[in-house]
């Protein structure tokens, strides 16, 4: 009997991504959008895409859970709405070996620029020596192991690397060839370089013990600062 899929995307006012995001994944999978209270079309959107939309308090990390707990597919796959998985991702989920229980797809930035491939090239370096990859490489899971090992934390940050903690004390972790292509938004609203140094920060920060909520607070600040009007 084949594999069946679950697909969760988190989402907050991203009308203009989502169709995306669900597209390269729903002739795979059941789709699940789980809404944080946007303030745009992005509920009406999911629902024209064909997505199955729920609601939850506004923080990823209980997003992402409350959509886990719905779903019903052998693997649940984490896919944030401003990426969208290649194609053959579904195939790849279905031939890995019986001891993964969990594992992420290969980063990659959608985007032209060469820097954006040395970006790719790092985070390969950090998954395949430090076994750390990030949410936005669509993250996924066995079902029965998502229960065993507590969920997905309720963190509005930094939810991923808790969650891939867990993942890791509970078993092999896999990482098929597949890529997800994440916006290159953030790079581009931020700078490539200030974008990779306010990461390493959040991650210092975060490794030090900083809370998540005020983590977020600190990401929050930076996006008003990018938004705010600049004196000439």
């Amino acid at each position: 009997m084949p594999l069946s899929l679950s697909v969760v995307i988190p989402a907050l006012d991203e009308e203009a991504r989502l169709p995306a995001a669900i597209r390269s994944v729903r002739g795979d999978a059941e789709v699940i959008v789980v809404d944080g209270g946007s303030r745009d079309a992005t509920r009406a959107v999911a629902i024209a895409e064909g997505a199955r939309v729920l609601d939850a308090p506004r923080g990823r990390g209980r997003q992402l859970d409350r959509g886990a707990r719905e779903a019903t597919g052998d693997w649940i796959v984490f896919l944030h709405a401003d990426t969208r998985l290649e194609e053959g991702w579904a195939d790849a989920l279905a031939r890995l070996p019986a001891d993964a229980i969990g594992g992420a797809f290969r980063f990659a930035i959608d985007g032209a620029r060469p820097t954006y491939r040395l970006l790719e090239a790092a985070v390969q370096w950090r998954v395949r020596f430090l076994s750390l990859p990030y949410g936005d490489q669509a993250l996924f899971v066995r079902r029965d192991t998502y229960s065993r090992v507590g969920g997905m934390p309720h963190l509005p940050l930094m939810e991923d690397v808790a969650f891939v903690a867990r993942l890791r004390r509970a078993g092999r972790l896999a990482y098929p060839r597949p890529r997800a292509f994440t916006s290159a938004r953030r790079w581009e609203r931020h700078g490539i370089l200030g974008t990779t140094l306010r990461n390493w920060r959040v991650m210092a920060l975060y490794a030090a013990g900083r809370s998540p909520e005020r983590l977020v607070r600190l990401y929050e600040a930076g996006d008003r600062d990018e938004r705010a009007p600049r004196a000439p």
